[in-house]
């Protein structure tokens, strides 16, 4: 359980090269697919600054579920949150091109985890442009080549490590939000 931070989600492709999959943050769980089916773990999970959380065990986790039905629905609600979010990633990369899903992908981080002030958005935990690439199934050029173009409009601005949203509205009409 993430009480407090950032992590990332990562997994390894088949030819060893590590993607990103998602973006944790506090008041998330992680590693409850393996608790609930025993499986082994599906991804790696990486600290991305200060992070406090409590590892549950198994069979403490489990035997909570099954005393009380609210935290049951809970983590129910938040696995089918993972499946749907997962699928809706699936359909969008079949259906936008590369600077679509970047544009959805920083519209994403932004709705859900970044510090909004009117049209502005701060996202202030440290994402690199390889992650977003990752995050947006392109490569990472073409990453590069959409990020300067969204600079170059004045939709976002970018330093080492950071990410600023300038113009939320407009990253909405690019997204097609």
């Amino acid at each position: 359980m993430l009480l407090d931070g950032v992590v990332k989600t990562t997994g390894l492709t088949l030819d060893g090269k590590e993607t990103l999959l998602a973006i944790r943050v506090g008041g998330d769980i992680v590693g409850e697919f393996a608790a609930l089916d025993g499986g082994p773990r599906s991804s790696t999970i990486t600290t991305c600054g200060t992070v406090v959380g409590r590892v549950i065990r198994q069979a403490d986790f489990l035997a909570a579920l099954h005393r009380d039905n609210q935290l049951a629905g809970a983590v129910n609600r938040a696995v089918v949150g993972k499946a749907r979010a997962a699928n809706a990633r699936c359909v969008e990369f079949a259906g936008y091109g590369a600077p679509t899903r970047l544009a959805r992908v920083l519209r994403e981080l932004a709705v859900r985890y970044g510090d909004r002030s009117g049209n502005r958005v701060v996202i202030a935990w440290p994402l690199t442009q390889p992650e977003l690439a990752s995050l947006a199934a392109v490569a990472e050029p073409t990453a590069q080549k959409a990020l300067r173009a969204l600079r170059e409009r004045g939709v976002i601005a970018t330093g080492y490590r950071s990410l600023t949203i300038l113009d939320f509205n407009e990253l909405n009409c690019i997204a097609g939000m």
